[in-house]
């Protein structure tokens, strides 16, 4: 016999779903949440999740562990880091970066590009950049399923990848036996 479990319980009063904290800029007050990701380098997968609320600044967050390097953009600037910080420079108060600063944050750029596109994939294909509920664990669960489901797509992607790389390699020493 099947029956369903609720893991969150009942749906709370629209009041309460405001209480999160949220983030005012330009006198404009922003009721959201952020995801932060760690992927790896070799494939591409999503290895660790976090979902903050908006008031939580960037640099409070570190999914990082010792013996990695780990490429940051700007926001994370002067934060610290459990392993190697390979974060970009930025200008601070009376200090411009120099020439090696800023040819060592396009190196930078891009080595993170290809970390972008998780957040593209979720928020464009999977239609999840805009998300309806405002309860911490209902994102938490809705974030997490999206994840899931980029990590099954990108495991797709380098299964299909390998089997192109595979029927090259047949092809080739086909033509090189005759």
């Amino acid at each position: 016999m099947l029956g369903l479990i609720s893991l969150v319980g009942p749906r709370p009063n629209p009041g309460e779903t405001r209480k999160e904290p949220g983030l005012k800029k330009g006198g404009k007050s922003y009721f959201g949440y952020k995801l932060h990701i760690k992927t790896d380098i070799d494939h591409g997968l999503i290895r660790s999740v976090e979902i903050t609320p908006a008031n939580v600044h960037n640099s409070q967050i570190d999914l990082s562990e010792p013996g990695e390097v780990v490429y940051r953009d700007r926001r994370y600037f002067g934060a610290p880091c459990k392993c190697y910080n390979a974060t970009m420079d930025r200008n601070v108060r009376g200090h411009k970066i120099t020439i090696k600063q800023k040819l060592r944050n396009q190196r930078i750029k891009h080595k993170r590009a290809p970390w972008e596109r998780p957040f593209a994939v979720i928020k464009n294909i999977f239609c999840s950049g805009h998300q309806l509920v405002t309860v911490i664990l209902r994102i938490h669960t809705k974030n997490m399923f999206s994840c899931f489901s980029y990590d099954l797509k990108q495991l797709i992607t380098l299964l299909n990848h390998n089997l192109v790389n595979a029927i090259k390699k047949i092809r080739e020493n086909r033509q090189k036996k005759t």
